[in-house]
């Protein structure tokens, strides 16, 4: 890959990855946290925007679910024009959304698909109709390389109850695989009294354990988003599934662990996407 300059913020034929999902007002998640962290991560980012959220670090106070026929357009527009080589499907709010994302995916075909299936935010507010949960999982799910459910939204893909141990994350993995994805990463995130935070990697025959020491913070405002996001622009970029999901790891866990760096609102505040750039920014500051 051609080396950027400082006219051209982008490699000269940087991958392009499509973010599907719905707008956070505050910034935190969403498109905007997903096009963050493509952009830190290397890849340049578009996107069709499935819902508009009224909604800060304190939580959601409206949705309003994008019409089918401009959720349409959005992506009939982007696919014949731009060369998308990965897809990351977040917020989709309803079944007819996630019909006609699931009809376009299958009509144009992008190389990867990475499925968060958005479910809940980290307020606790509801993001995804419960009628809709099935239509997940018998359209869009099969269609993905793979899906990044935590694991609240593993069980709630699998009709059990929320793991509390690790044992019990184990447990789940025959369920998971069952639903037809190439790939799950079920994130144990919530296990919170945990010293590291451990996700599992599925595949058909093997599951790899992901590992990454907890920092404590309450501002976790979309790590699934930027998870899954980062995800894609690394399988964008030439690389298997295994080193991205660890690249992806990474890269969420130094934004974790600097989220406290930023002051955003007075509730779960975002991680911070661009960290390695402020980094970067103090160590000329200090030459």
């Amino acid at each position: 890959m051609t080396t950027s300059t400082d006219s051209h913020p982008f490699p000269i034929n940087t991958p392009i990855v499509l973010t599907i999902a719905g707008s956070d007002s505050g910034g935190g998640a969403g498109i905007q946290a997903d096009i963050k962290a493509m952009s830190a991560t290397g890849s340049y980012a578009c996107s069709v925007i499935t819902a508009i959220t009224s909604q800060n670090t304190l939580g959601v106070s409206a949705i309003f679910p994008i019409p089918r026929d401009h959720v349409e357009s959005q992506l009939d527009a982007v696919f014949t024009d731009l060369n998308i080589v990965a897809v990351k499907v977040g917020m989709l709010a309803d079944s007819t959304i996630i019909q006609v994302v699931a009809s376009k995916i299958k009509q144009y075909q992008p190389k990867f698909l990475v499925v968060d299936p958005v479910m809940v935010a980290t307020s606790g507010d509801l993001l995804l109709e419960h009628s809709a949960i099935s239509t997940l999982k018998t359209e869009l799910i099969p269609l993905a390389d793979i899906i990044t459910p935590n694991l609240p939204e593993g069980a709630a893909l699998t009709g059990s109850s929320t793991p509390e141990t690790e044992q019990e994350m184990s447990a789940m993995v025959d369920e998971l695989r069952a639903l037809g994805a190439k790939a799950v990463l079920l994130k144990g995130g919530h296990l919170e009294k945990n010293e590291n935070s451990n996700d599992l990697l599925i595949l058909n025959e093997t599951t790899t354990l992901i590992s990454a020491k907890r920092f404590p913070t309450k501002n976790t405002h979309g790590t699934g988003c930027t998870l899954s996001s980062a995800i894609a622009s690394y399988l964008a970029q030439g690389n298997d599934l295994i080193d991205a999901v660890k690249l992806a790891k990474t890269y969420i866990t130094q934004a974790i662990t600097h989220a406290d760096e930023l002051e955003v609102g007075n509730g779960h505040g975002p991680v911070h996407h661009f960290f390695a750039w402020n980094q970067a920014e103090k160590s000329d500051a200090q030459q």
